[in-house]
């Protein structure tokens, strides 16, 4: 039996500086496997592009001068049917508008002097439907600003429909531990591991591990700092 080639991932940039978009586009148009359908230079009108184009995944700045990212993602994620997946970028490593993105439903965040593997990877993990969060910078956001006062809260019972064994995989999962690593922690098999997650995104009717990570420290089970 002969299987049908997989298709390339679908990759939309916006970003308001064209040596960024450009350099973006040249590198990922040059792998296998994926392909920049398009580019933009300001958040207005990309629902309309995201309509047209349909990519996986978009990589979104989060500052541009007119519509930023945030209220571009938001408005992509309100689309219906399945949207893309969002990849944030950002020139800072701990920038406020991050976090509500993260909450809004991006996929995760990347500096934007990020090597060009870690890029390449960041669209190909995005695209598997994995949540980039492995950077350190990513939990040291997360644990900083769950810790302001402001910041909104889960009811106490928010995690109830989890089991024992659930919750020790989400606690792991919060502290940025990639499925190996919980599996070793556990010991239990990489495949298990896998199963816990996507049950407990089920069970809480959350989209991805990222949104797994801010109700985390949202319902209390995981403190900032720990």
């Amino acid at each position: 039996m002969v299987l049908p080639p997989q298709a390339d991932i679908r990759v939309l940039i916006v970003d308001d500086q064209s040596m960024i978009r450009g350099g973006f586009e040249a590198l990922l148009d040059a792998q296998d496997g994926i392909d920049v359908v398009g580019t933009a230079a300001d958040g207005a009108g990309v629902t309309e592009i995201v309509r047209r184009l349909r990519p996986d995944v978009v990589l979104m700045d989060i500052r541009m001068p007119q519509v930023g990212g945030l209220e571009a993602t938001e408005a992509v994620l309100a689309m219906p049917g399945t949207p893309p997946r969002i990849i944030m970028l950002t020139t800072f490593d701990a920038d406020e508008y991050v976090f509500a993105a993260l909450r809004a439903g991006a996929s995760g965040f990347l500096l934007k002097d990020s090597t060009p593997q870690e890029l390449i990877q960041a669209v190909r993990v995005v695209a598997g439907g994995d949540a980039l969060l492995a950077p350190r910078v990513t939990r040291a956001l997360i644990s900083d600003f769950v810790a302001r006062p402001e910041r909104s809260r889960r009811p106490d019972a928010y995690l109830s429909a989890l089991t024992d064994r659930e919750l020790e995989v989400l606690r792991l999962v919060a502290q940025g531990l990639a499925n190996r690593e919980i599996a070793a922690e556990l010991v239990m098999a990489e495949q298990t591991v896998k199963s816990h997650v996507s049950r407990m995104l089920t069970k809480l009717s959350l989209r991805d591990r990222t949104q797994l990570v801010v109700a985390a420290y949202e319902s209390g089970l995981v403190r900032a700092g720990q």
